[in-house]
């Protein structure tokens, strides 16, 4: 009897390691958590200018959904409270701020704080600018050929602007004004004589204005131009590597895909062709802050001066 129990007890043993091996493996698939998404969370910026990054917010979830399968899931999602350009910058310098990453046209000093990722998002339509001038001096305007015929007029320009320099640089004197509103009163009272606006945000600038300034003019005849990418900044830390890169891989996909090309024509290209610009003569002035490390060579990534649609 002793050796059949213990043969007993032994097919016992066997039966229920067998049971376990089946199991065992279903009860871990069913307590399996999913994998956390990653959290991003950018600016909301000011309501006057929110409308204008809308585009940019486009393009980033659109590069944190093309790398799911490689990164994970994601939740993307603006910050609680609106910001000025000034706390956008804070937040993003402080290890514990409320936001992730930010847009902006470059500069030395923000390459140096934070890690841009160096693919122009809006394919550097930032550096086409167009003119408001105040209607009397439209012929004045008209009748510009060269940079030389330029320097005769004064630009107004935010303190601090990434392109004053460039606007230095090219002998224009510019004039620099506190706030952002108060530059179209500026204008009006004769401080300045044109304010260089992007193409994409100059239209809506100038139909907001146009009964409160109605001195204000939009200029048709001229296009200025300048290399002047505007990145995604992330901090200089581990998780910022991380979203760097993956933000990066997006957006080359969407290079190759054809998507980055589609988000500019439906968000951009309509305004483009309502100023006329392949009808401007264009004015090209360098960019002396520009790093070398600006990818210039890659041409899929610039929009061609007084293009529309790329």
């Amino acid at each position: 009897m002793g050796l059949a129990e213990d043969h007993r007890r032994a097919a016992l043993r066997a039966m229920l390691a067998c049971m376990g091996a089946l199991v065992l493996p279903g009860a871990a698939a069913l307590t399996a958590q999913p994998p956390t998404p990653l959290r991003v969370v950018y600016p909301r910026r000011l309501p006057v200018i929110d409308t204008f990054f809308e585009y940019d917010w486009a393009v980033l979830r659109t590069a944190l959904a093309r790398t799911v399968s490689r990164y994970g899931p994601f939740e993307l999602k603006p910050s609680a409270e609106a910001m000025s350009s000034r706390r956008v910058t804070l937040e993003l310098a402080m290890p514990k701020g409320v936001i992730d990453i930010f847009v902006r046209a470059t500069s030395p000093d923000l390459e140096k704080q934070f890690q841009p990722i160096r693919i122009p998002v809006d394919k550097g339509l930032i550096g086409m600018r167009v003119l408001l001038v105040r209607k009397e001096d439209l012929p004045r305007f008209a009748a510009v050929r060269t940079l030389q015929d330029l320097r005769k007029f004064r630009v107004g320009q935010g303190k601090g602007w990434a392109d004053n320099d460039i606007l230095a640089a090219a002998g224009i004197p510019v004039v620099e004004g506190t706030y952002y509103e108060g530059l179209f009163a500026m204008l009006s009272a004769r401080r300045f004589d044109f304010f260089s606006r992007s193409a994409d945000e100059v239209m809506r600038e100038y139909e907001e204005r146009r009964v409160s300034v109605p001195e204000m003019a939009l200029e048709s005849t001229l296009l200025l131009h300048y290399p002047l990418p505007r990145y995604f900044f992330v901090r200089r830390d581990a998780a910022g590597d991380k979203l760097g890169q993956r933000v990066k891989a997006g957006l080359e996909m969407m290079i190759q895909d054809g998507s980055l090309n589609a988000l500019f024509r439906q968000h951009k290209s309509p305004l483009l062709e309502k100023l006329a610009l392949h009808k401007r003569r264009v004015i090209e002035l360098s960019n002396p802050s520009l790093s070398p490390d600006t990818p210039l060579q890659r041409s899929e990534l610039w929009l061609p001066p007084g293009s529309t649609r790329p």
